[in-house]
């Protein structure tokens, strides 16, 4: 399936190896590649891609404030390129929205596979959509895969979205965290679960949650995480 790629990079010989990676990976696909931030959000607002590959080192502004830029009125599936190894950057750039990131130098076919992860979470659920689920104040309609709470819309980015699901599919059991991985982020993520935590801590915050003493979202130290169904 042919896709419209964003590929924010100021470095042309990274920006064309990816460029030819995505057009390998989904035939016809139609790339733009731009070389700053400014005109990564030209291009955004011009042609709203399906994919945004973002790089963090890039003349201004920067990836991060790019990123919060397009949070601001988009969803769509974004990885971040980053040239330190730092758990801060990565932190960041999950706190700000991104569905993933990758470290320079990186491997093509990690890289590949990433974008694939991405693009198969937002393609749509594994599930069967079934007749939704409300907990409280909170409601998860799996076929329009729309949050609402107290009858507001939440909205969460794709990867935000699938940790909910699998969570409130399971409410009342835990979770484990290689289970979790696996289910939203592919075989490949087993290992990495400080991913998780990033992005439950993300979903509390929308959902109102305080990870001290929280509502919906309870963590079972060592095992995984369980969704508490409101009484």
């Amino acid at each position: 399936m042919p896709l419209k790629v964003l590929i924010a990079e100021d470095a042309p010989e990274v920006a064309e190896v990816v460029a030819f990676g995505v057009r390998m990976t989904w035939p016809g696909s139609e790339v733009t590649i731009a070389a700053s931030g400014k005109e990564a959000l030209l291009r955004f607002a011009e042609a709203p891609p399906d994919l945004v590959i973002l790089d963090v080192a890039m003349p201004p502004p920067d990836g991060f404030v790019v990123l919060r830029r397009i949070r601001e009125t988009s969803l769509v599936p974004v990885l971040m390129l980053t040239v330190h190894d730092a758990t801060i950057d990565k932190v960041r750039a999950l706190d700000l929205g991104a569905d993933d990131y990758l470290t320079k130098p990186f491997d093509h076919l990690e890289l590949l596979a990433r974008l694939r992860s991405i693009v198969r979470r937002a393609a749509g659920p594994r599930h069967e959509p079934g007749p939704g689920f409300t907990s409280g104040d909170l409601s998860v309609d799996f076929a329009a895969r729309e949050v609402r709470l107290g009858g507001e819309v939440v909205r969460l980015t794709t990867t935000e979205y699938r940790l909910l699901e699998e969570l409130v599919r399971h409410a009342g059991a835990t979770v484990p965290h290689r289970v979790l991985l696996d289910r939203v982020w592919g075989p490949e993520w087993q290992a990495d679960p400080n991913y998780l935590k990033v992005f439950v801590r993300r979903l509390r915050q929308k959902l109102g949650d305080e990870a001290t003493q929280p509502r919906y979202i309870q963590t079972d130290w060592g095992v995984g995480y369980r969704f508490t169904a409101a009484r």
